[in-house]
C-alpha cells in the first residue's frame, strides 16, 4: 500500500467541510479505494447536513442503509460515524484504485476505516462545537444590535430591520415578517432580500385554514425542508424558496407577527442548532419590538404633554395679558378727545385683536394630536371644535345639514374652516360662555336662488352693545 498523508488529528481542523475533505482523501489513499464519500447527518432528526466526496464532482450519495450498519464486501466498505455515542454520519468507500493490491477490501482496510471514522467523529464533534459557538455568538450579537437599533430610534422601519438582520444571520435568501389579517390569514408586511426587489414579496398571504397558520397561532415555530413542495405552504411565492423557518414573534403572551427565513431551492437545510438560535432571536426581537413601541408611545405622550403645556402657557399668560392691554387701550380711547389719538388707539386695538385670534388659533392647533389630518370635511370640522374644547372647557355641539362632503369644493371648505376657527376663537374669549353651537347648512340657498353654504356659530356668552348673537357666514358654493 502506498504511503498516505497523516490522518487529521482530532480538533486540528475546526472548519467542518475542509475536515471532511481531508478525512475522505486519507481514507481513499490508505485503503486503496477508487471513490469515497463521507456524509454527516443532523443528530436530532437524521437529515443530511453535509456530503463530501473524492474528486471535483458532486459526491454520489450512497444507498440508504441502517445508520449504524457496517458493510464489508470486496468492493465496498461502509462504517458509521459516532459523535458522543450518536450516529452522525457514514464513511463509505467503493471500488479499487489501479495501484491497489488485488483481492478487494481486507479486514485491515475495515479496521483502518473504523479508526478514521472514530477520528472523523471526534473532528466533527470539535468542528460542530466550534461552529455552534460561532453561530451562537453571531445570533446573540445580532439580537443585541436589533434591540439597540430599535430602542435608540436608529432602526427606520422596525419590522424591516428585524427581517434584514435575521436574513443575514441565517444565511437566507430572504427575511420577511408576516402579520395576521382580518380574514384570519397572514400577510407579508416587511421584507429584506438578496436582490433589489424586496417589495415584490409584500402583500403575499398565507390563506386562512393553512396547517402552517394553525401551528404558528399556537406560538410554535414551523420548520420546512422545501417550501415549493411542502403541502402546508399556500403562498403564491413559495415556488421561489427551499428550506425555511417560520418563527412566531411573540411577546407578553401576544402574537405580533411571524418571522420567515427561506433559503434558495436546493440550498442546505437548517439544522437543529439553526432552529434553536433563530427561535431565541425571534423571541428577543419580539420583545424589542414591544419595548420600542412602548418607548415610542412614551415619547409621543411627552410631546402631547409639552404641547399641552405650551398651549396652557399661551392661554394663561399671553392671551390674558394681550386682552388686558386691549381693555386698557379701549378705556383710554373712550376718555380721549383727540381724533388722531382715538384713531391710533383703535388701530392698536385692531392689531391686538388680530394677534389674540392668531394666538388662539395656535393654541387650538397645539391641542391637536400630531397625527395625520382628517381627510373628510366633517372630520376637519370636528377636529376644530375638539381643539376649541380645550380652551372652552366643553365641546361645542355640531350640526350638519345637507350633503356637506359632496356639495363643497375644496376652496369653499378652506374658507369655511378659516371662518369657523376665528368664530370659535372669538367665542372662547367672551365672559360667561357655557354653550357653543356650530351649524353648517348646504340646503338653504341664497336670496337669488343660488346654491350656498351657511355657517352659524352661536354662543351664550355676554355681549356688549350691538354685538350679534351669532356669527353667520353665507356664501355661494
Amino acid at each position: 500500500m502506498t504511503s498516505a498523508p497523516e490522518p487529521p488529528t482530532p480538533g486540528s481542523a475546526l472548519e467542518l467541510r475542509p475536515t471532511l475533505r481531508h478525512l475522505v482523501d486519507s481514507a481513499v489513499t490508505l485503503t486503496g479505494a477508487a471513490h469515497g464519500v463521507l456524509t454527516v447527518v443532523d443528530p436530532v432528526d437524521g437529515r443530511l447536513v453535509e456530503a463530501v466526496g473524492t474528486g471535483d464532482a458532486r459526491p454520489v450519495l450512497p444507498p440508504e442503509e441502517p445508520p449504524d450498519a457496517i458493510v464489508h464486501t470486496p468492493d465496498t466498505l461502509a462504517v458509521p460515524l459516532h459523535v458522543q455515542q450518536t450516529v452522525s454520519g457514514r464513511l463509505r468507500l467503493t471500488g479499487r484504485s489501479p495501484g491497489a493490491p488485488p483481492g478487494g477490501f481486507t479486514g485491515e482496510d475495515l479496521a483502518l476505516a473504523r479508526i478514521l471514522a472514530t477520528q472523523a467523529g471526534i473532528a466533527i464533534s470539535n468542528a460542530r462545537l466550534y461552529e455552534t459557538a460561532r453561530q451562537r455568538e453571531r445570533w446573540i450579537e445580532g439580537a443585541a444590535a436589533v434591540t439597540t437599533a430599535l430602542l435608540t430610534g436608529r432602526a427606520g422601519d422596525a419590522l424591516t430591520t428585524v427581517a434584514e438582520r435575521a436574513r443575514l444571520l441565517a444565511g437566507a435568501v430572504a427575511g420577511v415578517v408576516l402579520q395576521p389579517t382580518e380574514a384570519g390569514g397572514m400577510e407579508i408586511v416587511a421584507a429584506a432580500t438578496t436582490d433589489d426587489d424586496p417589495e415584490a414579496l409584500l402583500g403575499a398571504t398565507i390563506l386562512p385554514g393553512s396547517a402552517v397558520l394553525e401551528q404558528l397561532f399556537t406560538g410554535e415555530p414551523v420548520f420546512i425542508d422545501d417550501s415549493a413542495t411542502d403541502p402546508r405552504m399556500t403562498t403564491e411565492v413559495r415556488s421561489r424558496f427551499g428550506p425555511s423557518m417560520m418563527l412566531p414573534l411573540k411577546a407578553e403572551g401576544k402574537l405580533i407577527g411571524t418571522l420567515a427565513l427561506p433559503r434558495s431551492p436546493g440550498d442546505r437545510p437548517y439544522t437543529s442548532v439553526d432552529h434553536l438560535l433563530a427561535t431565541q432571536f425571534a423571541t428577543q426581537a419580539a420583545l424589542a419590538l414591544v419595548l420600542a413601541e412602548a418607548q415610542e408611545g412614551r415619547e409621543r405622550l411627552a410631546v402631547y404633554e409639552d404641547r399641552d403645556r405650551i398651549a396652557r402657557d399661551l392661554h394663561d399668560l399671553v392671551v390674558q395679558r394681550l386682552f388686558a392691554t386691549g381693555m386698557m387701550l379701549e378705556s383710554t380711547r373712550r376718555r380721549t378727545e383727540a381724533e388722531d389719538v382715538r384713531a391710533t388707539l383703535a388701530h392698536a386695538m385692531d392689531e391686538l385683536e388680530s394677534t389674540i385670534q392668531e394666538v388662539r388659533t395656535t393654541i387650538f392647533a397645539l391641542q391637536q394630536p400630531p397625527a395625520d389630518a382628517p381627510t373628510t370635511f366633517r372630520g376637519k370640522v370636528l377636529r376644530e371644535t375638539a381643539g376649541a374644547a380645550a380652551i372652552l372647557g366643553f365641546t361645542p355641539s355640531v350640526h350638519f345639514t345637507g350633503p356637506v362632503e359632496a356639495a363643497l369644493a375644496a376652496p369653499v371648505q378652506a374658507r369655511l374652516l378659516s371662518r369657523l376657527r376665528r368664530a370659535l376663537a372669538t367665542a372662547s374669549r367672551r365672559p360667561g360662555v357655557s354653550r357653543v353651537d356650530v351649524t353648517i347648512d348646504t340646503r338653504t340657498p341664497l336670496p337669488d336662488g343660488r346654491a350656498a353654504v351657511r355657517l352659524a356659530v352661536t354662543d351664550d356668552g355676554a355681549r356688549e352693545g350691538t354685538e350679534p348673537a351669532a356669527l353667520v357666514w353665507h356664501a355661494p358654493r
